[in-house]
């Protein structure tokens, strides 16, 4: 699977993890993250990571900022996107399944590595459910 991430001065130790983790799982990682703890704005790396899965180049993407919130909320406003604030496999379950989410937001202020691998390890081993969720789904873009 290719597999876009980007992150903030919150996460590098999470994307570097994470990134590890996948690579090791024979996935293809396309990096737009940072890798010092030098503030930055997190929409450098959001608005990226939403381009390569807007434009099929990943299959699926990771963003990781402090809350998660405001990198969800950039790549949110991409039309074809659908990217799901977590803080639990449980939780990101739910958004494959029933959302059809293919950007997964990780608050690394409020979640630890081990929970951020095992949320997106359940992110990509999800299937969407489609029925009636895909109609909803299908409701979700301004288009």
């Amino acid at each position: 699977m290719k597999i876009s991430i980007g992150n903030d001065h919150a996460g590098p130790d999470y994307k570097k993890a994470i990134v590890q983790y996948l690579e090791e799982k024979g996935h293809t990682i396309f990096n737009h993250g940072t890798d010092t703890f030098d503030s930055v704005d997190y929409p450098d790396f959001g608005h990226p990571v939403a381009y390569d899965v807007e434009s099929k180049k990943a299959d699926l993407g990771i963003v990781i900022c402090g809350s998660g919130n405001g990198i969800a909320m950039t790549a949110n406003k991409h039309q074809d996107i659908r990217c799901a604030l977590c803080w639990t496999k449980e939780i990101a379950a739910l958004a494959r399944q029933h959302n059809d989410a293919n950007i997964i937001s990780i608050p690394a202020r409020y979640t630890s590595i081990q929970q951020a691998i095992e949320m997106v390890d359940t992110f990509l081993n999800t299937p969407f459910e489609g029925g009636r969720h895909g109609n909803r789904v299908k409701k979700i873009a301004c288009k």
